[in-house]
Order: structure tokens, then sequence, then C-alpha cells
């Protein structure tokens, strides 16, 4: 079994990784959590509105991944794979019934180099964040995906299975109802917004990990 961390591991690509996972190497499947976790944790926080629940989601959607990883044919990328059995999942707990497959997303960083300032903008990044919450999940869902964690407009269609001009229109929405002067004044980017930080990185490694290797 690999020790961790591995840098020759950590060079493999995805399929390589899935290979040597499917070979017996369970322990390589913590490098594909860490190589993904902002992104799930971003798509999940989309869906559902707690951070505890999302963390729960994305406990779930790694174990169900790894339950599927031989049905992974690599006609997607495996990030894209991963992260719409995430929104199966997230859909599945706020939806009391099936959800089709086709229905189908650190501190904040401020440019203030003053501590109040910089007081003042991670306030703003906390409200901001609140407004993505409240937005319908339909558009936050979008924004997540296509602004937060920066996916492309292809690729965030993909993941949620619909077209292209539905995601350019809903992404258009969601952008006015968060006001876009807000977070330009106060310096901020979406890129900033849900940060997956490392602490909460370990432990949903930690526990997805305990949960697939005494299966």
């Amino acid at each position: 079994m690999t020790a961790f961390p591995d840098h020759a591991s950590e060079a493999l690509t995805d399929t390589e990784v899935i290979d040597r996972i499917l070979g017996g190497d369970t322990a390589l499947f913590e490098l594909l959590m860490r190589r993904y976790n902002q992104r799930v944790y971003r798509s999940v926080r989309g869906i559902v509105r707690d951070e505890a629940e999302a963390e729960d989601v994305m406990q779930q959607a790694y174990v169900n991944a790894f339950g599927a990883l031989r049905q992974f044919a690599g006609r997607s990328a495996f990030s894209t794979w991963l992260t719409r059995i995430a929104i199966n999942e997230a859909f599945a707990r706020i939806r009391p019934r099936p959800v089709p497959t086709d229905t189908l997303m650190n501190d904040i960083e401020s440019n203030a180099p003053d501590p109040e300032q910089q007081a003042a903008s991670a306030e703003i990044g906390r409200v901001m964040e609140a407004e993505i919450t409240a937005l319908p999940e339909t558009y936050r869902c979008v924004l997540m995906l296509r602004e937060i964690e920066g996916l492309s407009t292809a690729e965030t269609a993909e993941c949620l299975g619909v077209a292209e001009d539905v995601v350019k229109t809903r992404l258009h929405r969601a952008r006015g109802m968060l006001r876009d002067g807000l977070y330009r004044r106060a310096g901020l980017t979406f890129e900033s917004l849900f940060p997956f930080g490392s602490a909460r990185c370990d432990r949903v490694v930690a526990r997805v990990m305990a949960r697939i290797t005494s299966a």
C-alpha cells in the first residue's frame, strides 16, 4: 500500500491513479480526493445550504465514487464524473425522490493592506457568501461551478447535464441577483469565496479513507 505523501504518485495522471487503485492500491484514492476536494465542496455547497451537511454529502459522494470506480469509462474527465456524482448526492439529500442523472458545485483575501480594511473585506465576504447561499438552487449551483470554482461553460454544462446556453442564462441572472458592484468595490473576487481549507480537507479525507478501507 502506497504511503502518503508520495511525490512520485502525485505526478500520476488521474487515469494512472485509478488503474493503480483498481489494482489494489486503495490508499491512492486519497490523492484523488485531495486533488478535487475544493471543487467537490463548492459543487455540493451550491446545492445544500449548510457546511456540515456539505461535508456529509462529500463523504458519501466519495464513497459512491470509490464503489463505482470500475464504471468510469474515461468518456469525460474524471473530475467531471466525480462532480456529477457529488451533485447527484447533494440533490438526493434535498429532494425526497431519486434524481435523474441528466438533471444535473484560507481566508477571504483582500487587496487592502490595512488590518481594519482586511477585517471589513472579510465581513463583506461573509455577507456575499450568505447572499450566494440564499440564491435559488438553480442559479446558485451554476454560479458555484462557473464563477467560484472556475469551470468553463462547457464543463459546467456537462456537470449539470444542461445545454451551454442554459448555463449562460442562469449565470447572467445569478450575477444580477448578487449585485456585481458589491464584490468589485470590496476588492473581492468570486474565487476567494467558500474556501476549502486544509483542516477540512484532512477531515474529509480521513473519514472517507476510514470508510472505504473498513468496508
